[in-house]
C-alpha cells in the first residue's frame, strides 16, 4: 500500500513502481493507471514524481515534447532531402545521361529489331525459292524471256 509512505521521503515512496509522490503535499499514493497523467485535483504536475524523484511530470512532458518535435523535424528534413535527391537524379538521367533501365530497354529493342529483320529476310528467301520452283518468280525485266 502506497499510503503508508506518506510524510516520509520521495525515495521510499518510489521504491514501489505503482506509487506516485506528490512533493507539495508530501503524500504517497497509488498511480492512477486509468489516466496517463495524474489529474490536477490529485496532485499538480510540477509536484508529481513517478519513477525518480528528480524529474517532475511537467519537466518530463516538456522534455519529451522537445525530443519528439526534434525527431519529427529531423525525419521531415531527411524525407525532403531524399525526395530532392531522387528528383534531381531523375532530371539528370532524363536529360543527357540515360539510366541503366533505359539502356537495357534500348538494347532489347535493338535485339528484337535485328531478329525481326533476320526472320523477314529468311521468309523472303523461302518465298522466292517457292516462286522459282513453280515458275511464279517475277523477274526484274518482263521482256527478258523474249530476248533469246
Amino acid at each position: 500500500d502506497c499510503r503508508q509512505y506518506t510524510n516520509r521521503s520521495c525515495e521510499e515512496c518510489l521504491k514501489n513502481v505503482t506509487c506516485l509522490w506528490c512533493a507539495s503535499s508530501r503524500k504517497c499514493m497509488e498511480y492512477p493507471v486509468q489516466r496517463i497523467l495524474p489529474p490536477a485535483d490529485l496532485c499538480e504536475l510540477r509536484s508529481a514524481r513517478w519513477g525518480v524523484c528528480w524529474v517532475n511530470f511537467e519537466a518530463l512532458i516538456i522534455a519529451m515534447s522537445v525530443v519528439g518535435g526534434t525527431f519529427l523535424i529531423m525525419l521531415g528534413v531527411c524525407c525532403c532531402c531524399c525526395c530532392c535527391k531522387k528528383k534531381s537524379k531523375k532530371q539528370v538521367s532524363g536529360g543527357s545521361l540515360p539510366d541503366k533501365d533505359d539502356e537495357r530497354a534500348a538494347r532489347e529493342r535493338e535485339k528484337r529489331r535485328v531478329r525481326q529483320e533476320e526472320r523477314r529476310a529468311e521468309m523472303k528467301s523461302r518465298h522466292d525459292e517457292i516462286r522459282r520452283k513453280y515458275g511464279l518468280f517475277k523477274e526484274e525485266n518482263p521482256y527478258a524471256k523474249f530476248e533469246n
